[in-house]
């Protein structure tokens, strides 16, 4: 009786944490269909009383909405496809392979996570400002294709493969390249998926470096897109949730189609150090 009371009260806590964590997107979605003197109204509702479905249009006739989306997600594929090669590749190198200097170059590039980006923001647009690469697709994604965290990542999963496949490989006459491509790749799908969806999230979500090095609207990000809702005269706040629920929703299917993958991905990476 007491484990059955114990186990309610958890779930009961539980509903209640997942109720105050989730609320914020339920209002958001609530926000977007409330009509404009709903939405202004004071005190505030919390439950919208009828649909206005209007917002959403109204949203695509105020800014081009669907060209930043195509754009974000044009510059968040390029840059998840660049951290898939580059980080891979790398943790190839440092799980597999035997040089000189390994373990302190390893040490090096992981101490990079320690450093805030927004410290390297100043020297990173100097160096595109110098190539001509603002308001351009490269200036947007070159300076995200490497990442220390995917390497790191892909790392402690490289690490588990065991040594005796390798060996076996090794026997049948396949190289690191062979083997890298037709044997560790295939086995790290798990990894491979956490890192995709990490940085297509994180890159999707980006809104100091694109307000930065772009100018043109055609460039614009979806996240720039959303402040464009804003007035200096008035908010329409409903104007402004119904576009953050069309931004929101791409990269909240995503976290919940590929939730298991990035759970499944981080756990196998923190096995073994």
């Amino acid at each position: 009786m007491k484990r059955h009371l114990n186990s309610t009260l958890l779930y009961v806590l539980l509903t209640i944490a997942a109720a105050l964590i989730l609320y914020p997107v339920i209002y958001t979605f609530f926000m977007a269909v409330m009509s404009p003197e709903e939405a202004s109204a004071y005190p505030p509702s919390f439950f919208p009383h009828s649909f206005h479905m209007a917002n959403f249009t109204e949203v695509f006739e105020i800014v081009p909405i669907a060209a930043f989306i195509g754009n974000t997600f044009l510059i968040s594929g390029l840059t998840m496809i660049g951290q898939l090669i580059t980080a891979s590749l790398a943790a190839y190198a440092f799980a597999k392979m035997e040089f000189k200097g390994k373990n302190f170059i390893f040490s090096m590039f992981v101490a990079t996570m320690m450093i805030p980006w927004e410290v390297t923001i100043i020297p990173n647009y100097l160096t595109v400002r110098s190539w001509n690469w603002l308001d351009t697709y490269q200036g947007l994604t070159v300076p995200f294709l490497a990442t220390a965290f995917g390497t790191f990542l892909l790392r402690q999963f490289f690490l588990q493969l065991p040594k005796e496949l390798f060996e076996a490989a090794r026997m049948d006459g396949c190289g690191h390249i062979r083997y890298f491509l037709f044997h560790v790749l295939p086995l790290s799908r798990p990894a491979l998926g956490t890192l995709a969806v990490y940085s297509f999230l994180n890159m999707y979500n980006s809104y100091l470096w694109p307000l930065l090095i772009t100018n043109s609207e055609n460039m614009r990000t979806v996240q720039i897109g959303i402040s464009m809702l804003e007035f200096q005269e008035s908010t329409s706040w409903n104007l402004v949730f119904a576009g953050t629920a069309l931004v929101i929703l791409p990269s909240l299917l995503l976290l919940i189609f590929g939730l298991k993958q990035l759970v499944r991905g981080m756990a196998a990476g923190a096995l073994k150090g």
